[in-house]
């Protein structure tokens, strides 16, 4: 059990809400910014219908916990204002006034762009009917071999109420004429599109046409074998998003893995927030599906676009059409680590820094698995937040039990929409023998931590991994982070203390080197900042970088507006959410934020403090929210090897601040621009950069011949 020892945010200092975004607005506006990726003509198709179906997926997860959370803050009538001074019901009103705008957007990329290029490039959405007549044989025998069983048409009258509908399932409104004798009449049916099927059906061909059949409208094209004797006048593609948090007493629970356990049968089922319809859905049936959902007019949306869309994403794991794809990047291993077998000597003569995806995960894996199979291991405590599961991760703790080493797993059980895959693979590492701790009371595991405890020739010794990103090798190859595997002895004690934190009975005490939320990270960020302020103040060098995903923290953005105005440069790296507002004449002026999307999803968290020219460099597992700092375990992580450092600085910030053709800059009004290029400024894209960098530092074995990438990444850099 954890002793809470963190203290509450002190009383915030005399900001107006106007010196503060809106957070959801923000959040809105950074899922723009991948829709806009969308319709990049610089990207390639494929990768542009990616960006298309990310952006719809992030909008079902804003309105499964968002939305959901503000639905009841205004049942309850909460009073409760954020530090722009919105009251939930304001809130909900502009976040809906923005979704329909991004909606219209959303239309807009598929029917104008994407479905028009995707033909074009030889993908064909047809329907049944337009199929020639071999696809359309085809078509009728998939139909009544695959299909037609595992359809359930479902009637809605006095004796079948409305069907519980699945979150996110995608379903078909029937309306069937009816006849009592005296009168004509009408009836609805509900059929659900079986999710154990593909969505997207492409009959065998022997030429190189591509005439895919939507799964929706193949069911429509046979509904009257569904409902025979009926006579159909109409369906439509209707779609239910539910809330989906999770809500566990913690203080109540005996076990908490049954209660998530609990609770994840009940997401699939939680309150509606959103119905979709398509707009050939007659008002009337929109009205129908509206009541028996309990839902109100304003929580529906018309859109044109296929019901799902990120059920669109297989066309993007197409075999061939290298063309109509980002160039393939396989990252080497980092050159400390390419030449030497034994990982565990590497890392006794230098830390040793990893930047992914750029350079592989796979020496990671390789630090895990190479620990399980050494006899001079002894232990391995290792937290997991989102694994996907690798049989590499979890296979190598496993094998590590087998040979007699103590391991031990601490799994976050909560990891949003990963609870069930964690909860599979924490029983399986029970079974194997791994001693498995289920998170804490009251607080996320989100700090990435690996512990090898090791009996080397002079006496034991720690070795260490710490990470902005999780142990995950599938996300690893799209996610950018960094991390650092030391043998450090100050880093070996502090993990060995946080794990004893994690699993045992204490209270925290300070440690050595790494910060700890929610303990002492929230107040040192603030200390470090305001050093900054009173160096700038005494005319000392003072410059803060943050690379993070997320700022939202009132005392940390009041903490930047002071430093600002003492005169510190202050430059931001925010990917999403950001309320803090720059520019603003005598609190922000100082102040620049940039946020990037690009091939990778931006993930790494590095704070940057110049200090009066003695730098100091810290890695996060934290975003600058409330959440992070005092309902979390997180990690800072500073940097002591200056030449890790100044790789940090040099390449990596300086990198990322110099983009200008996938960055967009926040500007005081909200707005996000491309940042203003000076007349012969050479573009830069900081990704495909750090791509080059990685294969200029590949050795000539590990290189398959002159690398394509860069050069052509040169040319789709330029604006149009």
């Amino acid at each position: 059990m954890l002793m809470r020892m963190h203290a509450a945010p002190s009383k915030p200092m005399s900001f107006k809400p106007q010196h503060f975004f809106n957070r959801e607005l923000s959040w809105l506006e950074f899922n723009q910014r991948v829709l806009d990726q969308a319709t990049e003509p610089g990207n390639p198709l494929l990768e542009r219908l990616r960006f298309f179906g990310i952006a719809s997926s992030n909008l079902d997860e804003f309105f499964e916990v968002r939305i959901a959370g503000l639905k009841q803050q205004i049942e309850a009538r909460s009073p409760q204002r954020g530090p722009d001074g919105w009251t939930a019901d304001a809130t909900m009103e502009a976040v809906t006034r923005r979704v329909r705008r991004m909606t219209r957007s959303q239309s807009a990329c598929w029917q104008t762009l994407l479905r028009p290029a995707l033909r074009e490039a030889g993908f064909r959405f047809l329907r049944v009917a337009e199929l020639e007549k071999t696809d359309l044989q085809w078509i009728e025998r998939f139909y009544h071999s695959e299909v037609r069983p595992v359809l359930t048409p479902l009637a809605i009258d006095s004796a079948h109420p409305f069907p519980q509908l699945l979150n996110k399932s995608l379903n078909l409104i029937v309306k069937l004429a009816t006849r009592d004798g005296r009168r004509n009449g009408s009836r609805l049916a509900v059929v659900q599109v079986p999710r154990v099927l593909p969505r997207l059906v492409l009959p065998p061909r022997t030429d190189a046409r591509r005439n895919y059949v939507f799964l929706d409208q193949l069911i429509a094209h046979f509904l009257e074998d569904l409902f025979q004797g009926q006579t159909i006048l109409g369906c439509w593609n209707f779609r239910v998003t539910r809330n989906s948090e999770l809500y566990i007493d913690e203080e109540e629970v005996a076990n908490l893995l049954s209660a998530v356990e609990k609770e994840l049968q009940r997401r699939r089922k939680g309150d509606a927030v959103r119905l979709e319809v398509t707009r050939e859905c007659p008002v009337q049936v929109r009205m129908e599906l509206l009541q028996q959902l309990r839902l109100k007019p304003e929580d529906l949306y018309v859109t044109d676009i296929p019901l799902h869309p990120t059920q669109l994403l297989s066309l993007c794991e197409t075999d061939g059409l290298m063309e109509l794809k980002y160039p393939p990047f396989i990252a080497p291993i980092t050159r400390p680590l390419r030449d030497q077998p034994d990982i565990f000597a590497a890392i006794r003569q230098r830390d040793i820094l990893l930047h992914h995806p750029y350079e592989n995960f796979q020496s990671v894996v390789d630090f895990l698995q190479q620990a399980a199979g050494d006899p001079r291991v002894l232990a391995i405590k290792q937290t997991l937040y989102r694994t996907g599961g690798d049989a590499r991760i979890i296979g190598a703790l496993m094998e590590a039990v087998n040979n007699g080493k103590q391991v031990t797993a601490v799994v976050e059980l909560r990891a949003r929409f990963d609870e069930a895959n964690n909860i599979q693979w924490a029983r399986k590492l029970e079974e194997a023998g791994v001693h498995v701790v289920y998170g804490l009371v009251g607080y996320k595991i989100h700090a990435k931590a690996c512990l090898v405890v090791r009996r080397d020739d002079d006496g034991i010794r720690r070795y260490v991994h710490l990470a902005t990103g999780n142990y995950n090798p599938s996300t690893a190859r799209f996610y950018t982070d960094a991390g650092l595997l030391t043998c450090h002895p100050d880093f070996g004690e502090d993990v060995t203390t946080l794990f004893n934190l994690l699993t045992g009975i204490c209270q925290f005490q300070p440690l050595r080197r790494l910060l700890v939320a929610p303990f002492d990270l929230h107040p040192r960020l603030q200390q470090l900042i305001q050093r900054e302020a009173e160096h700038a103040r005494q005319g000392l060098p003072a410059h803060i970088i943050l690379k993070v995903n997320s700022l939202v923290d009132r005392e940390c953005i009041q903490a930047l507006y002071l430093a600002s105005q003492a005169g510190v440069k202050i430059d931001l790296i925010v990917r999403g959410i950001c309320c803090l507002r720059p520019g603003l004449k005598g609190i922000s002026e100082n102040i620049t934020v940039r946020s990037i999307v690009d091939r990778f999803l931006e993930h790494s968290r590095i704070y940057f403090f110049e200090n009066a020219a003695q730098p100091e460099v810290y890695l996060g597992s934290a975003d600058w929210m409330p959440r992070n700092f005092y309902r979390r375990i997180e990690l800072g992580i500073p940097i002591l090897d200056g030449n890790l450092r100044e790789r940090i600085s040099s390449e990596i910030l300086r990198l990322s601040l110099a983009d200008n053709v996938r960055a967009r800059q926040l500007e005081p009004d909200g707005s996000y621009q491309t940042p203003h290029a000076t007349r012969g400024e050479k573009l830069r894209r900081s990704q495909f950069e750090f791509i080059a960098l990685a294969n200029d530092t590949a050795t000539p074995s590990k290189k398959t011949g002159k690398d394509p990438l860069y050069p052509q990444v040169k040319l789709a850099a330029r604006r149009p």
